[in-house]
């Protein structure tokens, strides 16, 4: 018991104590901050550098183009429905749809970052989403397959990322996170795969979707105003998938809660979310729980455990 209780310290107290990032059946890597509070993770691909934004909203690895073809990682030719590879229960088409858009699939030989190696993974390849100076923070997207796959620990404040590489280790984070003042939120997975906490705003019971990829948490526009909050202009712009950029509102939110955690008062972005978002399966949400929020709320998502922890 008090090895668990000093492994889970580890989690939640790395900031205070540099030496306390190891964590006993975990490999930790360090992220870094981009533009629009991008979580970003250095890896190797087929032992070439690059930088991935780590994604809890996209359900695989996904590379950019131009820096798959550099890590000669191309999209298959073979003509079959589907393509199976060495990963548990998982099976891979030739296209993969991500956030409605049909995408060519390949394979990365090696993925690896810092003491961590993720081996061959099957990757989505993609257009460059960005231009211009934002096309150097992010060669790609590191999403669910692999977060999940190694039940990862993600500190959105003290810049770690855990991997389980120990299947047979146990921590338990409940209780040091309560000592903390840690408030714990359950994580349901949506029939899409989706991370979905319970909210609820004036009483009214609903739906966010934990997004590391995004940069703001942003709420339903349709949503917001059925509850009577009145909604201002912003000089910010969002790009959902590779659809047109939509200007974001704002809304002041006095009395939003996730799980049983009760934000202060703040100003939240306003967007009519497009529906491969708004509909996960048959589970709807009304927003999405971005970044700033993370941060700001000392966020540890847990995938082994599958709880959010906020305070």
């Amino acid at each position: 018991m008090l090895v668990a209780c000093l492994a889970s310290l580890s989690v939640f107290g790395a900031v205070r104590n540099r030496s306390g990032i190891q964590l006993s059946g975990y490999k930790a890597v360090r992220v870094h901050y981009g533009r629009m509070n991008k979580m970003i993770m250095s890896v190797r691909i087929n032992g070439r550098p690059a930088n991935l934004l780590v994604d809890t909203g996209a359900s695989q690895i996904i590379l950019n183009n131009d820096f798959a073809e550099s890590a000669g990682v191309t999209p298959f030719q073979r003509a079959m429905n589907q393509v199976r590879f060495s990963v548990p229960t998982q099976v891979f088409r030739m296209g993969s749809e991500i956030n409605g858009q049909l995408l060519p699939v390949g394979l990365a030989q090696n993925i690896a970052a810092g003491s961590m190696n993720f081996g061959s993974n099957p990757v989505a390849l993609r257009e460059s989403a960005h231009s211009g100076a934002d096309a150097r923070d992010e060669d790609g997207v590191l999403g669910l397959d692999i977060l999940l796959r190694h039940k990862a620990l993600i500190n959105c404040r003290t810049k770690l990322v855990f991997f389980k590489v120990d299947q047979a280790q146990r921590i338990s984070l409940g209780p040091v996170a309560a000592s903390e003042k840690y408030t714990r939120v359950p994580i349901q997975r949506a029939e899409t795969g989706a991370l979905i906490v319970p909210c609820a705003i004036r009483g009214q019971p609903a739906r966010l979707l934990i997004d590391t990829g995004a940069f703001v948490t942003m709420l339903h526009e349709d949503f917001v105003k059925s509850l009577g909050f009145p909604v201002e202009p912003t000089r910010i712009s969002a790009q959902f998938g590779h659809g047109a950029s939509k200007r974001i509102n704002a809304a002041k939110i006095n009395d939003l809660s996730i799980g049983s955690y009760r934000m202060s008062p703040e100003k939240f972005g306003v967007a009519p979310l497009p529906r491969f978002a708004l509909q996960q399966g048959d589970t709807k949400i009304a927003g999405i729980l971005g970044m700033d929020t993370l941060y700001i709320c000392h966020a540890i998502i847990d995938l082994d455990g599958m709880n959010l922890f906020l305070k």
